[in-house]
């Protein structure tokens, strides 16, 4: 599933820079390759999230299944999951769902030749979940008060053959914060969704649109419940592990969408316009089809 969804990230990848090329050739692709940091944004949180959810398994942490890794010690493997969830909720999640705001709003606006300050902007957005997730996974100054479930991230056990190993789990302060994020991000995403949808009268465009609506409206309320209900258990039972499994699914699914909505489906459509040109009109980042706003004919 993960490798799957890496080939997806790097297709998309692809088309990416297949577009930049030629658009340096072809006058008429640049305005669709006007927000291309930004797409390679989206694909670049995508991939890396990819990743940092498998260090999170024990399985790979195993000196006698995998000789050819450097062993870690317990103590490093405990660092190793405060690093996942810090980048996961911190950084990589919110990274790509303001990344794939970033271009459903910029999809109605005037787009500029060469945009690098929204990728610096999108960054600077983490900069507070990060600084709050690192405080709460490193220092938690209530862990005396508080039951142990709402600020660890790890917990030390044995597997069958007795070995002992570190489990990765969610700390529930961490959920909190993420969720957080997730109401006030599920409220600018409405609203956005709503203006890009006066602006579109193709059906498959808005077919596309509802799509992406849901998918995010969704998947974001699924994940937080099972990051709510995932303290009820330990991280080495069988019930944690299928609550994480739809958890990663669910998440995986929600990135996948967004990916092939917002950069394989535009690039696809820009590149089969072949010569079409026109002067400027609001370029909506969902397709290329036509949109008409207050009268004046655009194009999606």
């Amino acid at each position: 599933m993960i490798f799957a969804f890496i080939v997806l990230s790097i297709l998309c990848m692809s088309f990416i820079f297949h577009l930049r090329l030629k658009s340096q050739r072809l006058h008429h692709l640049q305005n669709f390759n006007s927000v291309w940091l930004v797409r390679l944004a989206l694909i670049t949180f995508a991939m890396v999230w990819a990743i940092n959810e498998v260090i999170r398994l024990p399985f790979l942490r195993r000196k006698y299944q995998y000789k050819f890794l450097p062993f870690l010690t317990l103590t490093e493997q405990s660092n190793l999951c405060k690093i996942h969830v810090v980048l996961s909720f911190g950084f990589l999640q919110p990274g790509f769902l303001i990344a794939l705001l970033f271009l459903v709003n910029k999809s109605i606006q005037k787009q500029n030749r060469y945009c690098i300050w929204p990728f610096a902007s999108i960054c600077a957005m983490c900069c507070p979940l990060i600084i709050l997730q690192i405080f709460v996974v490193s220092y938690s100054p209530l862990e005396d008060y508080v039951p142990t479930f709402m600020h660890i991230s790890s917990i030390l056990s044995s597997d069958l053959n007795g070995n002992k190993m570190i489990f990765c789990s969610y700390p529930l302060f961490s959920c909190i914060i993420f969720a957080g994020f997730a109401i006030a991000y599920s409220l600018a995403f409405t609203l956005s969704s709503w203006r890009v949808m006066e602006f579109v009268i193709n059906k498959s465009i808005r077919g596309r649109i509802n799509v992406l609506s849901f998918t995010v409206m969704i998947c974001l309320p699924v994940q937080i419940l099972c990051l709510g209900i995932s303290p009820l258990w330990m991280p080495q039972d069988p019930v944690y592990c299928l609550v994480a499994l739809v958890m990663f699914l669910d998440v995986a699914f929600c990135m996948a969408v967004g990916q092939i909505i917002l950069v394989l489906k535009p690039i696809a459509d820009a590149l089969a316009a072949g010569g079409e040109c026109c002067s400027w009109r609001p370029e909506i980042t969902l397709g290329h089809d036509d949109v008409l706003d207050n009268g004046r004919r655009g194009r999606i």
